[in-house]
């Protein structure tokens, strides 16, 4: 079965990260779960996946817990002392708020692009973890970046 990323992400990043997707055509995110992208790029071997995007600390929260944003997964970038290799030409712009944010929270930079605001969201509880036997609970947040099996949004 294919797999997806499922991840959470402020909601103040996702909005800002659009912005940041129309000015330079990715947007990338920081995360500290090294196995996990590791993993995920040896499953890959370079090819693309859906992310589906939980939207944490959101202005209306969702009920039950939901996917409302997705992207496209095109890979990670080791960070450099805790910053994108880029520096901010990749990153929202809302992250320079958090000055931890783009000066070593992070070990790594996952990078997505066709990030869009889904039509309908999906309740995270009809998903299933990569090669787990059973869908999430129905109040499953998650806090960090997980594989799933691949639920084929486009």
């Amino acid at each position: 079965m294919p797999v997806a990323l499922l991840a959470s992400v402020p909601e103040e990043h996702l909005l800002s990260g659009a912005r940041t997707l129309q000015r330079a055509g990715k947007v990338a995110f920081g995360s500290r779960n090294w196995e996990l992208f590791n993993s995920l790029d040896s499953i890959l071997s370079g090819e693309k996946c859906d992310v589906l995007i939980y939207a944490s600390d959101p202005v209306r929260p969702i009920n039950p817990p939901s996917v409302t944003w997705a992207a496209r997964y095109l890979g990670s970038s080791v960070a450099k002392n805790g910053a994108h290799k880029d520096g901010m030409m990749y990153r929202p712009e809302s992250t320079l708020k958090y000055p931890l944010d783009n000066k070593g929270n992070w070990i790594l930079f996952w990078e997505v692009d066709s990030l869009r605001l889904l039509e309908s969201p999906i309740r995270i509880s009809s998903l299933r973890g990569s090669e787990k036997p059973k869908r999430y609970l129905t109040e499953f947040i998650p806090h960090g970046p997980v594989l799933i099996e691949a639920p084929g949004i486009a």
